[in-house]
Order: C-alpha cells, then sequence, then structure tokens
C-alpha cells in the first residue's frame, strides 16, 4: 500500500521507495532536516530532497526515473558545430558555491526558486566533506554554466545546472559524461523524465530497476583523483 511518512528530527531510516505516492509521482516523505548524514542516507536508498520556499522538506523518489549512462549523451550535429568554434574551458570542482547560486537563479518562467539558502547550505556543507561536486563552464575568467550533485560510490546523482550564455549548460553535462566515463562510473541519475532529458539521451527505468542498479554500484569506488580541482578536456 502506498502511504506517506512523517519524519522527525532524529536520524531515522527512510521508508522503502516503493511506498511512495502515485500521485503526486514519488512523493514518500516529509520533513525531517537536512543535515549531511541524512542526505547522504537518501541517496544511497535513491531518495532525494525538493520542495518549495514555503513548504516542509519533502523526499521523493519517482517511477520511472531518469537516467544516463556516462559517455551516452545525445550531442546534435549543430551543438557539435556550436561548441568546437568556442573557446570556452571546463573544470571540476573549483567553484562550486558559485555554481549552486548559479543554479538557485529563478528561470524567466518561474516566480522563485526551490534552491532556497537551506538547500545551498546544505550542499555546501556536502561539498566540504567531498561528497558533492560541481562541473564549470567558463568563457575566459567568466563563470557562464555548471552543474552539481552527488557522488554515491560509481552513481553520480545530478541535482541542478544553469546557463548565461547559450549551450553552456549542455556543455557542462557534456563535460560531466566524459569525465564520469573516463573515471569509472557507471550510472548518472537525472532523477525526473521529461522530453528535454530525452532529447539528451536520458532512459526512462523503473525505480525497482534503478534501485537495484544502485545497490549495485553505490559501494564500486573510484579514484580519489577524479574529484580533484581541476580542468578536463572535452572531446568533440
Amino acid at each position: 500500500m502506498n502511504s506517506l511518512s512523517y519524519l522527525n528530527h532524529q536520524l531515522e531510516q527512510f521508508p522503502e521507495p516503493e511506498l511512495a505516492l502515485t500521485d503526486p509521482n514519488g512523493l514518500l516523505a516529509i520533513g525531517g532536516d537536512l543535515q549531511p548524514e541524512r542526505l547522504l542516507n537518501a541517496y544511497y536508498e535513491g531518495i532525494f530532497p525538493w520542495f518549495n520556499l514555503d513548504d516542509p522538506i519533502l523526499w521523493w523518489s519517482p517511477d520511472p526515473r531518469a537516467v544516463f549512462v556516462p559517455g551516452s549523451m545525445k550531442v546534435s550535429r549543430s551543438l557539435n558545430k556550436f561548441l568546437k568554434k568556442q573557446t570556452w574551458t571546463y573544470t571540476v570542482n573549483q567553484a562550486f558555491d558559485d555554481v549552486i547560486k548559479g543554479c538557485a537563479q529563478p528561470r524567466a518562467s518561474q516566480d522563485g526558486t526551490w534552491i532556497t539558502t537551506e538547500i545551498q547550505q546544505a550542499y555546501q556543507a556536502l561539498h566540504h566533506l567531498g561528497k558533492a561536486h560541481s562541473v564549470e563552464v567558463w568563457d575566459k575568467d567568466q563563470l557562464i554554466g555548471g552543474l552539481y550533485g552527488l557522488a554515491i560510490g560509481q552513481v553520480f546523482c545530478g541535482e541542478s545546472m544553469f546557463h548565461c550564455q547559450t549551450n553552456a549548460s549542455k556543455a557542462a553535462m557534456l563535460a560531466l559524461h566524459q569525465h564520469m566515463l573516463r573515471s569509472g562510473f557507471k550510472l548518472i541519475d537525472a532523477q525526473v523524465v521529461n522530453p528535454h532529458l530525452a532529447s539528451l539521451g536520458a532512459i526512462a527505468l523503473k525505480r525497482k530497476d534503478f534501485i537495484n542498479l544502485l545497490k549495485r554500484f553505490r559501494q564500486g569506488e573510484v579514484s580519489e583523483e577524479t574529484w580533484l580541482p581541476q580542468e578536463v578536456h572535452l572531446e568533440l
């Protein structure tokens, strides 16, 4: 039976993801906090927070789940041609705070942002623990795009991306894919299926299949050098 759980501020086990509601799709639990240990426990089980400014903390595990295999991103001819003309550079973990601030800026079609100050502080804490990471796109010394997320073993759980020049967020995604492929990652979690992600090569997995892959890969190890601040090369 699908049900909604209420969490208190004591660290406790999350309910099983298959207990999540079907409407709204994937809503599993309410409450708790965003302390690093709880957040890491959530991602370890295939659960993530998403809530608006005036909402309580909401925890989700949607069905189906949007995922990429590292290196599977679809790059159109026009995007490939566009990127080849740019002199952009790409880095890892050189501007995490600026990336999450960029992601927090409301889009033109939005009244606000779900990446609240509370969310920013929570993921910045995870970054300082070596668990949350960013990919940056630079035009000379200007940050023009990027993304951030968590590494759980050999799974990268993407959270959000932004751009302030055309195609910069797609370039960040492509840089992530290539870096993950070179570093031995097995899966990129993109959370919720939508047409934009599908156009880039995301596939929809049944939640139980995603959870099974997560259990398989979350204990995997990658090189410690993967997340050292560094410039990465984009192959086109």
